[in-house]
């Protein structure tokens, strides 16, 4: 214990955490040594795990506003991406549910994942993948969490300067950069330790710290037997944190909720203690509790009073935390080592703040700022705003927020609108750049274009309502211009089997410079750009359109004309075919979507 208490010592003169286990013969001193230099979890002010809410842009700004530490959400998706709407479960009222201190959330931003050629990946250390049916639509957020990130692989996203893991279904799980990589603590729903660690070992690198999740008391999360499920099952418990201790080399934590009686969470933490973790925190609540029922300060107490290890209290946000003097107040009254804020710095992160709550108006706004820089999905920027605003949601800038549907009609709403146009052409022009170093890297020969209009731009499925595209608005203008049907030239790229697509238009061409995933996209592209040098609508969400032919949808593997004529080219192929045209009442599939 002497040694013990020395290095305690020296945790303290230097400003950083050396992981003492306990129980020494709990891990071994290689393996200590390993988790050594690592996050301080002493007298810190820490940005709780939060549903639909810790993404890098409320991180970053937590941090902006003086945050030691920022967890990110629990890894999973949010469901409202594919619908793009804000509407909670069984509900048809637009405001958005306020979320649990612990839970699952994803974004799926539009440049989830530039060209391969243009990123380094990483694979997920030979783990196998392992295949999930989706979830009941009835549970409303889908619980991905282990199964999902096993399944991706490590993207470094150069437009936006992050690392981004993502899915096979190119959805970005989660997304870090360099400024946090020191304070983020990676926060994973798991209820097995094998994947656990692969997981943990994925992230290893670009986090400061694992966090096991086992507070969340929803259906959802308990179902899968994570969350507050696991404070049932103490020897998985043991065995998913002493898993990942021995295996990793960043300090692990979890989160818990208390237990029905006082001794039964004192042996319960006196367990997690033993397994080498770095710290643990404590939400102050039953897991039948909800934020309305009072946090039990004095049973964090008696944790703090009992372990070696330091304890974050959480949960103190309803009923104690209302301004920075008050995490203080929290921390006394708990006798934690830290504290863990979740809806107080929801509703203001600039709770962390020293000199006091800033205006709310220029929280946002500079919320608003990351979501853009870091192309955040328009709903879950939307959602975080919401949660600020609050009883102001049916003012007028509360409508115009609520009436939002896009990131530019956002920044809109909040004078942003220059800031917006100004960021995203950047961002276009990086990846412009980018591509065409990709393209002289590859040796591609170079081809003629002269005499074709281009511009540096991406196809976005979800800035256009379910029925419309860009292409059928071009083949509409060209319809009433009396003009020949847009043909559309479209090749493949052969080292990263990208496209790109030129589409001819009363004989002038028109292309993307970006290559795009598959030939569908290349040729919306392609006619967004004709669209565009033509100053016509494109179809966009909240943009006047043109009265358009509706469409059936179609099969994701389907494409109007024929089934052979709409096949993808094969590498080094030229693939030549005229948009389809339809006939008055006559119904054909949607177009490319």
């Amino acid at each position: 214990m002497r040694a013990e208490g020395f290095w305690r010592l020296v945790t303290w003169f230097l400003g950083f955490s050396l992981v003492v286990p306990h129980c020494p013969e709990a891990v071994t001193e290689e393996e200590m040594i390993l988790n050594s230099l690592s996050l301080c979890y002493h007298n810190k002010l820490i940005l709780a795990p939060m549903v639909r809410v810790g993404t890098l842009p409320m991180r970053l700004l937590a941090l902006d506003y003086g945050a030691d530490i920022v967890y990110c959400e629990t890894s999973g998706t949010f469901s409202s991406c594919e619908t793009e709407t804000l509407h909670p479960l069984n509900s048809n009222s637009p405001v958005p549910l306020l979320p649990d201190t612990d839970g699952v959330l994803l974004c799926c931003p539009r440049r989830s994942a530039v060209a391969p050629s243009q990123l380094t990946a990483t694979s997920t250390s030979q783990v196998q993948a392992i295949l999930l049916p989706r979830p009941p639509k009835e549970l409303g957020l889908q619980e991905l969490i282990d199964l999902k990130m096993i399944q991706c692989k490590r993207v470094v996203n150069e437009v936006l300067s992050t690392v981004d893991f993502v899915a096979p279904d190119d959805r970005v799980v989660f997304r870090t950069c360099e400024r946090e990589q020191n304070r983020v603590v990676f926060q994973m729903g798991t209820s097995d330790a094998e994947r656990a660690l692969a997981v943990a070992r994925l992230v290893e690198n670009d986090v400061a710290g694992i966090d096991v999740n086992m507070g969340c008391p929803k259906q959802y999360s308990t179902k899968g037997g994570m969350g507050a499920a696991l404070l049932s099952d103490p020897d998985k418990i043991e065995k998913i944190l002493s898993t990942l201790v021995k295996g990793t080399r960043i300090p692990v934590t979890c989160k818990i909720r208390i237990l029905p009686s006082l001794e039964d969470t004192l042996s319960l933490v006196k367990r997690i203690e033993r397994t080498g973790i770095a710290a643990i925190a404590v939400h102050g609540r039953k897991r039948e509790e909800r934020p309305q029922h009072p946090v039990s300060c004095e049973v964090i107490k008696a944790i703090s009073d009992t372990l070696s290890i330091p304890v974050i209290a959480n949960g103190g946000s309803h009923d104690h935390i209302q301004q920075y003097s008050d995490i203080e107040d929290f921390r006394q009254a708990t006798a934690a080592s830290s504290v863990m804020v979740a809806r107080a710095a929801m509703w203001n992160p600039s709770i962390f703040l020293k000199e006091g709550l800033r205006p709310l108006e220029e929280v946002m706004q500079k919320y608003i700022r990351y979501a853009v820089q870091y192309d955040n999905h328009y709903t879950n920027t939307k959602y975080c705003l919401c949660q600020m605003l609050r009883e102001q949601l049916e003012s007028p800038q509360g409508r115009l927020l609520h009436a939002a549907q896009s990131s530019r009609e956002i920044c809109e709403a909040f004078g942003l609108g220059a800031f917006y146009e100004e960021t995203t052409q950047e961002l276009d022009a990086q990846q412009a750049r980018l591509s065409a170093k990709t393209s002289e890297e590859t040796g591609e020969p170079a081809e003629d274009t002269s005499g074709v209009i281009k511009m540096a731009i991406k196809f976005d499925r979800r800035a256009y309502p379910a029925q419309i595209t860009p292409k059928m608005c071009l083949l509409e203008w060209c319809r009433r211009e009396k003009l020949a049907q847009p043909v559309y030239e479209t090749v493949q790229r052969p080292l990263d089997r990208l496209f790109s697509s030129i589409v001819t238009v009363a004989e002038q061409k028109y292309q993307s410079t970006l290559w795009d995933k598959s030939k569908k996209l290349a040729e919306q592209a392609a006619a967004i750009v004709c669209l565009r040098s033509q100053g016509l609508p494109e179809g966009r969400l909240g943009e006047e359109s043109p009265s358009l032919h509706k469409r059936k949808r179609e099969a994701p593997d389907q494409d109007p004309g024929g089934p052979r004529a709409q096949e993808l080219a094969q590498p080094g192929d030229l693939c030549k075919k005229p948009f389809v045209a339809l006939g008055s009442g006559e119904e054909s599939p949607l177009e490319g979507w």
